[in-house]
Order: C-alpha cells, then sequence, then structure tokens
C-alpha cells in the first residue's frame, strides 16, 4: 500500500484564534489512516504551543460525508502483523485522548455520515453541531469488528447504556434529531449552515479565558471519570487558586464597567 503524506490527508488552517482541522480524504469518505491522525496531532502540536494564539479548534471534513470509520484497506494491510496492528489501535487512541485532554475546547461539524471509527472521533469532541441530514451510528458489529479507539467507553457515558448498546448490537444509524434528544450532538443546523454556525461559536468561545475554559473542561471530564464526591472536591481543590488568575481580574472589572471583558491567557 502506498504511504500517505499527512499534509494530503488533513488540511490545518486558522480563523482569528480558532485553529481548523479539516478531514481531506472525501474519495474514501474521510476514513481514519495513521496519516490521518499523525495530521491531527501536527495540529494540535502546534495549536496546543503556548502563544500560538489558538483559542479553540474545530474539526470539519471536505465532501458528503464526516467520517466512516477507520480506513480498512489500512486495516487490511496490517493484519499480518500484529505489533503494527497494535501500534495502529494505540496510536489512534492516543490521538483521540489528546482531543479530549487537550485545554482548549474542540468542536466538531458532522455533515452526512459519522459512523464508527468517525462517531469515535466525534465522541472526542466537546461539543458538536451536526447538519439536519447528517446520520449517526456504530457499525462494527456488521462486519464482525468491535470498537477500537474508545467507542465502547465514550458512547454508553453520552447516550446511556442501553442506548450504547443498541446502537453497538444493531449497528442501525440515528438521525441528526435523534441523535440531538440523546445528548449525542449539541446543536442541529441547515446543512448549508455548518460550517458557518460552528465557527461562529469557535469564535465566541475564543473570546473566553483560555484558563477558565481549560480548567472547567478539566472539571467536567475528570469529575466523569471518578465519583461526584472526588470530582466535587477536585472543583473545590482548583476554586480559590482559579478566582486568583489576571482573567477573574479582567473579568470582574468588566462586570463592574458593563463592557465585554478582554482575556489575556
Amino acid at each position: 500500500m502506498q504511504a500517505e503524506n499527512q499534509a494530503s490527508t488533513v488540511v490545518v488552517s486558522r480563523s482569528g484564534a480558532v485553529g481548523i482541522i479539516e478531514l481531506a480524504r472525501p474519495e474514501k469518505f474521510n476514513c481514519l489512516s495513521m496519516s490521518v491522525h499523525a495530521g491531527i496531532e501536527a495540529a494540535l502540536d502546534e495549536f496546543e504551543q503556548p502563544g500560538s494564539g489558538v483559542r479553540a479548534i474545530l474539526i470539519r471534513a471536505q465532501g458528503k460525508h464526516f467520517c466512516t470509520g477507520a480506513d480498512l484497506d489500512e486495516v487490511k494491510s496490517l493484519r499480518g502483523d500484529p505489533a503494527s496492528l497494535k501500534h495502529f489501535i494505540a496510536y489512534g487512541h492516543r490521538v483521540l485522548k489528546r482531543l479530549e485532554r487537550s485545554d482548549l475546547p474542540v468542536v466538531a461539524a458532522c455533515q452526512g455520515l459519522t459512523l464508527a471509527g468517525g462517531s469515535e472521533l466525534m465522541l472526542a469532541c466537546d461539543i458538536i453541531f451536526a447538519a439536519k441530514d447528517a446520520r449517526f451510528g456504530d457499525q462494527h458489529a456488521q462486519f464482525g469488528l468491535i470498537p477500537g479507539w474508545g467507542g465502547s467507553q465514550r458512547m454508553p457515558r453520552i447516550v446511556g447504556l442501553r442506548r450504547g448498546l443498541d446502537l453497538f448490537f444493531s449497528a442501525r444509524w440515528i438521525d441528526a434529531a435523534t441523535a440531538e434528544q440523546w445528548g449525542l450532538v449539541n446543536y442541529v443546523v441547515e446543512p448549508d449552515h455548518l460550517g458557518e454556525a460552528a465557527l461562529a461559536y469557535c469564535t465566541k468561545l475564543a473570546t473566553r479565558s483560555r484558563i477558565g475554559i481549560a480548567t472547567m473542561k478539566r472539571l467536567a471530564r475528570q469529575g466523569m471519570e471518578g465519583s461526584s464526591e472526588v470530582g466535587l472536591q477536585l472543583e473545590e481543590d482548583l476554586a480559590s487558586a482559579a478566582l486568583l488568575d489576571d482573567d477573574v481580574s479582567e473579568g470582574l472589572a468588566a462586570f463592574e464597567a458593563r463592557r465585554t471583558p478582554v482575556f489575556k491567557s
């Protein structure tokens, strides 16, 4: 199999303080390969650098579909080499964990189909915009596969165990309205407005305190991993120190002056 250049599979750009990661394999429905994961990781390396100026990340995709799963041609080529296959799975896990644990808010804009590995990519993001005619599902069971990039854990945590198992077992697709009702996506918009709406949301997030957003994301995500008591203690431990931050000084001053705060973090 011919190796791909990560630059040809992922397009990285910026719109103001928003870093954009664009899946660029429309001819393969943006399926996830090693080069795609490498492109996402390289973008994170760039955007997360101190002083990068990036305050929010938008993941979007070219073509008709957001992402229909892993690159099965690559999977087939690796089945004869267990060590390489294990690396393929581990590397995907590492990249998606980085999205989930990034200090930056990560927003995904999903059109067409978001299935299997594509669903796992979406699940690692923080906020999801969906086109009104989008469809979502996990098709692993249909082909004798299982989720390999976190879907078995993230999906039930977001939609609930029974709904998650139903999606896994049945391999059925759900529409955007159902996905919104289940809490799988946050916003459903007209297809022609998907990119505009998601970018506008990210641009708004970019005006917030970077430290404040990062701390809230950390609290919410770490709190979901343990008991509420542990999460509450973490919030208590972080809140007093957070109140001493320069962004809080700016926020309070803006509130008193009835103006929009300008955060420097």
